[in-house]
């Protein structure tokens, strides 16, 4: 299968949200809410202080451009109301406190300028991958993008196929819906590509405003940990199907699993105001699941040297640090500690979906790895559905 990984660029969004304006917008909107007196440790157990979004808070929370009115409009307000016996100078101060009403954004008011981000930051991560591979955009065969959050047709590929611009020949593939599954699948979709034509340039492309998830009205537990949880990244990496002195990682083999039956688990909703990301409470015990299957893959596929094979490093996106400490507990006990070190240090400052393993990879190679040692990248996505990938650190 070799592929060969140059170092992603990994853009982080530039508006920084601490978790205490979070908490303190959510507080004062939804002060009766059965959480509220626990907001304060709910936000402490996240381990975030701040998140870097493309667009800030104040967009997030702005009302939008229309009344309590609406679609309705105030003419036929007025006339409903006269016809229920309201006099004239009731009716117009109906009318007015009513308009004076603030509604929330609608999906275009929500959406438009977090997609004008989404192109941006895509286009700066992908033009610093090809930098870092020492490549132009007319060397670029294939292009791999996605973006889940921001609905658009056309999408991210043929934004980026006319703002970078690629040559017309090159293979524009989109992914919108791979979601927090994109970095892994993304990579094996792009080793795939390369062993067919090991001459072929592949460039992915991942670049997620989660913050478009953050729902000002909504007032369940579960819409205030999204709140506090997601960041905003785009990330960009060069793959070859021939060694680059710029190569810093190997992929040998890709494994892909899919649980039946858990579909509504996790799923992102379009509402009158906007994407909404709707997560059940069993969600993280399905996780688990892909991971027991996954530790079961390198099992057989290591089965000839089942006492000293062990990953060096584990780059992981399962979603969440419960997770993660289960991926610590069902480990091989003769592993090594440590392994998911720089998977942690990544929600340190939010999760960032999609582009997380990339950014969890940028992490591990700045840190250093000796060539040689071994790698495994694995993600979850709604689905519920997983990738992995095996390789060797260059």
């Amino acid at each position: 299968m070799a592929a060969y990984l140059c170092p992603p660029a990994v853009i982080h969004g530039e508006h920084a949200v601490k978790t205490s304006q979070i908490v303190a917008e959510v507080r004062d909107r939804h002060p009766h809410a059965a959480w509220a007196p626990r907001i304060d440790g709910i936000a402490a157990g996240t381990g975030i202080e701040t998140r870097g979004w493309m667009l800030p808070l104040e967009t997030a929370v702005a009302p939008g451009g229309g009344g309590a009115l609406g679609a309705l409009g105030a003419g036929r307000a007025q006339e409903a109301l006269a016809r229920g016996g309201f006099a004239e100078q009731d009716v117009e101060r109906a009318i007015a406190a009513l308009e004076a009403v603030p509604a929330p954004q609608t999906v275009q008011e929500r959406t438009a300028p977090a997609w004008a981000a989404v192109q941006s930051y895509g286009e700066r991560a992908a033009r610093g991958a090809l930098q870092i591979a020492g490549l132009d955009t007319a060397d670029v065969d294939c292009l791999i993008t996605s973006h889940s959050t921001t609905p658009a047709l056309p999408g991210l590929d043929i934004a980026l196929a006319n703002r970078l611009p690629l040559r017309p020949g090159t293979m524009l593939l989109p992914a919108t819906q791979w979601a927090c599954v994109a970095g892994t699948r993304s990579l094996a979709l792009a080793a795939e590509l390369v062993a067919a034509d090991p001459d072929r340039v592949v460039l992915v492309v991942i670049s997620e405003a989660l913050s478009t998830t953050y729902q000002p009205a909504d007032d369940t537990l579960e819409s205030l940990i999204v709140r506090l949880l997601f960041a905003d990244t785009a990330v960009a990496a060069v793959v070859t199907g021939r060694p680059r002195r710029e190569s810093v990682l190997r992929l040998d083999g890709a494994w892909h699993h899919t649980l039946p039956g858990t579909q509504d688990l996790h799923r992102l909703e379009t509402r009158a105001d906007g994407t909404h990301f709707v997560m059940d409470r069993r969600g993280p015990r399905a996780v688990q699941e892909t991971v027991t299957a996954m530790w079961e893959w390198l099992r057989t596929r290591y089965q000839d040297d089942p006492d000293s094979w062990y990953p060096d490093t584990l780059l992981a996106h399962p979603g969440g640090t419960r997770v993660l400490e289960y991926m610590e507990q069902t480990m091989p006990d003769a592993w090594p500690s440590g392994l998911l070190d720089h998977s942690r240090a990544g929600y340190t400052s939010g999760n960032r979906g999609g582009a997380a393993v990339f950014d969890i990879l940028r992490r591990a190679h700045d840190a250093g790895q000796k060539a040689g040692s071994r790698a495994v990248l694995y993600a979850a996505a709604p689905g519920l559905t997983a990738t992995a990938l095996d390789g060797e650190w260059l």
